[in-house]
């Protein structure tokens, strides 16, 4: 309908999609002292989702947010009491911008969000035991103009994953240092 009225629209799809339900920016999964599943948290990654992008100027939000905004079709969650997403700016994405409306938050955590693992030991004691930061928002892609061929658009809507540091130490005497410092910390206190 949009590239009817002339405004300029693609297809996006996102790779390793999170649904954060709870819109808190992390795909939160927590775990018994067992190792078993709790189900404590709606959130979910999906294999892959699709929006559009249409292009548009955003006087509302200013010139700095001018351009590619995402619009979902297909909406999971209520905004403001109603099936919508969008239009979310793509730039606002990238910058983290996760405090505008439309969606921002959710389109953020799309293409961005943490996986977090937990450990419940009780009602009121929880401990993250993992985060995977880079699984969220692969091979974001649009069709090319004229082709069959795939772009990748992910450059648009976050910045390049950072490297994963090597210990040239092994992880038991990595893991002791740290007591050493939480000594440390405590005694200075």
């Amino acid at each position: 309908v949009l590239r009817c009225l002339g405004i300029p629209t693609r297809v996006i799809t996102n790779f390793n999609s999170a649904h954060d339900k709870n819109l808190n920016l992390s795909i939160d999964k927590y775990i018994d002292m067992s190792g078993n599943t709790l189900h404590l948290s709606e959130d979910s990654v999906w294999n892959f989702h699709v929006w559009n992008e249409s292009w548009f100027v955003r006087r509302d939000l200013g010139s700095f947010y001018d351009g590619w905004q995402v619009l979902d079709a297909t909406p999971q969650e209520k905004s403001k009491g109603i099936y919508q997403c969008g239009p979310a700016s793509i730039r606002a994405i990238k910058e983290g911008d996760v405090n505008l409306d439309y969606d921002s938050p959710f389109v953020f955590a799309a293409v961005n969000a943490d996986c977090v693992t937990w450990i419940r030991y009780s009602k009121k004691r929880k401990e993250r035991i993992y985060s995977n930061t880079r699984k969220i928002g692969k091979f974001i892609s649009t069709k090319a103009v004229g082709s069959n061929s795939r772009v990748d658009v992910t450059a648009n809507y976050k910045y390049p994953e950072v490297k994963e540091i090597s210990f040239k130490i092994p992880y038991s005497q990595y893991k002791n240092s740290l007591m050493d410092d939480r000594k440390i910390l405590v005694t200075a206190v």
